[in-house]
């Protein structure tokens, strides 16, 4: 029988690339996100290799991400896979400083958000003693570096989610891990700096970034081994990053 993936985020970076990755393994596709002409490009594209269908939602609004998951087709409500991609950053500020809407929208949509499509989908893997959940989160789940106060909170209750998860999940034999990479050159640093492009490069300026690819790889990987396997937690660096703030450029 076909494997469904649900992926959050999934209009660009990881989410995105972790699409078109699974796609070409012929894994059926839930793909999940905020602008719908994005979503209909990639369902097209994708649809040449697999069943794709798509749920314009915002996942830190609780009804609405109720409503879009209640509203999927017969085929695709048998979940196999949860990817809990979708988080952002918003601001590089001290405490003292942060925008108070920036923390709102990183603790709504890193951990409320994460929350809210995880319980919508979590009972059906219960219920089939079977499901693997794949919460993607950042260094910044493991360390806590200067101006990254709130994000970094975010992260590490990502972390610990993934942890509570895992251990309640445990008897129902349900899989759970958790991704954790350093600096990948996706949109992120965009969101984070609020459309300054030319900030935004300067953060994967000397040096070679992990890429979007990289990251879909491992989490192919990590879904893919035989199920008694369950790899809980893993960092990923580029081979240039020591930590959070020691980056080897040119």
């Amino acid at each position: 029988m076909k494997t469904t993936a649900f992926i959050t985020g999934a209009t660009s970076g990881i989410g995105k690339a972790t699409a078109e990755l699974f796609a070409k393994k012929n894994i059926r596709l839930i793909l999940c996100g905020r602008r719908a002409e994005r979503l209909l490009e990639l369902q097209k594209e994708l649809s040449k290799l697999t069943e794709v269908t798509t749920l314009q939602f915002d996942v830190s609004k609780r009804k609405e991400v109720e409503a879009a998951i209640k509203s999927l087709p017969e085929n695709f409500r048998k979940i196999d896979i949860l990817i809990n991609n979708a988080g952002n950053a918003h601001g590089l500020s001290t405490i003292q400083d942060g925008n108070i809407d920036d923390w709102d929208a990183m603790l709504d949509i890193n951990v409320k958000g994460l929350l809210y499509v995880s319980k919508a989908i979590i009972p059906q893997m219960t219920e089939r003693n079977n499901g693997f959940i794949v919460n993607i989160g950042s260094i910044a789940a493991k360390d806590v570096y200067p101006n990254g106060n709130v994000y970094c909170a975010s992260k590490h209750a990502v972390n610990a989610l993934n942890k509570g998860m895992r251990i309640d999940l445990n008897k129902h034999n349900i899989r759970v891990a958790a991704i954790h990479p350093g600096a990948v050159e996706t949109e992120f640093s965009d969101v984070r700096f609020k459309g300054d492009t030319e900030r935004a490069k300067t953060v994967y300026a000397g040096y070679k970034a992990l890429q979007a690819e990289d990251i879909a790889d491992i989490i192919y990987f990590v879904v893919t081994r035989p199920y008694h396997v369950n790899i809980e937690d893993l960092v990923v660096y580029p081979t240039a990053q020591a930590t959070a703030t020691i980056l080897n450029k040119e």
